[in-house]
């Protein structure tokens, strides 16, 4: 079984995070890097849609996006059809995210989230499989809303 890809992304304010996660992760995972690349401030917007896009053709397994908090990655990678992202601080919402709803991609905040936690959350996130069942229902209601 070939290994799992994710596409990772961030604003200014997500990069030492972002790149702290690929030098971790790179001999576990392929990863897509869509940027940024500097400190030079950027709209999280732009970036979000790059990694969401890259999950919704099935380029990558699930995404990854970072910015300050976490908060504004997560709300705009959510006005994406076909994305359920979910905004993690800790391992026990990762595995949640992904038992429970179904997420595809995982945010997080650099300013809350340090960078061996961060590691721990993705692994968790890529690690942990929908439960469906009673969850299968839920998930189908919020998807028709994107209709």
């Amino acid at each position: 079984m070939s290994a799992k890809k994710f596409s990772i992304g961030c604003d200014h304010g997500g990069l030492e995070l972002k790149n702290a996660i690929i030098r971790a992760l790179s001999g576990e995972y392929e990863i897509s890097d869509v940027g940024v690349y500097t400190s030079e401030s950027v709209d999280y917007p732009d970036f979000s849609k790059l990694v969401c896009d890259s999950v919704i053709i099935g380029a990558s397994d699930f995404g990854v996006l970072v910015c300050t908090t976490g908060i504004g990655m997560s709300i705009a990678a959510n006005k994406q059809k076909g994305i359920r992202a979910a905004l993690c601080h800790n391992e026990d919402c990762a595995k949640f995210s992904r038992l429970h709803n179904n997420a595809n991609v995982v945010c997080l905040g650099q300013k809350y989230v340090p960078a061996a936690l961060a590691e721990k959350i993705v692994r968790t996130f890529a690690s942990t499989e929908f439960e469906g069942g009673r969850h299968e229902r839920r998930v189908c209601k919020f998807m028709d809303l994107e209709k």
